[in-house]
């Protein structure tokens, strides 16, 4: 989910929720911490609720790419953690003839793994994002603009789980 206002009339633009998938590639510094490299991909649209006279449904593709860290409680691989990075977000709307868009973000998040075996978990995450959006700006132009919007972060959330292979 997520919302954009609009500047001409003041309602919401939603973004659905979507499937997504995510990659995080962690490097070891620690018994207890890892660098972390996330990349999360959402399929989504952004919702006008029928208020939008040009279009009321824009599909939409938000990938995140952040650079982080985790931290175990009791070491990696095993228990819970905390998960946190920056990097951007990149807006990419599927509709032709509008241009993608790309703000700088931030992730936070709690999960718990469990060790399958020496080198095999199961991760459980969640992750919240925020993305910096100028407070009043057009979104998505190419000869004209289909969204503008009004704000200053759009806030948004990923439950997690997957399989963790360490080499």
């Amino acid at each position: 989910g997520g919302e954009f206002t609009d500047v001409a009339t003041n309602k919401d633009w939603e973004l659905t929720d979507g499937g997504s998938f995510a990659l995080a590639a962690d490097f070891g510094i620690s018994p207890q911490t890892q660098w972390e490299l996330f990349i999360s991909h959402r399929s989504s649209a952004l919702k006008a609720s029928g208020f939008s006279p040009v279009v009321d449904n824009i599909g939409l593709d938000v990938t995140y790419f952040h650079l982080g860290g985790t931290y175990f409680v009791e070491q990696v691989g095993r228990g819970f953690y905390v998960v946190g990075g920056l990097g951007l977000t990149h807006f990419d709307p599927r509709e032709s003839g509008l241009n993608s868009e790309t703000r700088p973000s931030l992730n936070l998040g709690v999960g718990f793994m469990l060790p399958l075996g020496k080198h095999v978990g199961v991760k459980l995450e969640a992750r919240g994002f925020a993305t910096l959006i100028n407070s009043s700006s057009a979104m998505f132009c190419s000869g004209g603009c289909v969204v503008q919007i009004k704000g200053d972060t759009l806030g948004q959330g990923e439950l997690l789980a997957g399989i963790a292979a360490r080499f």
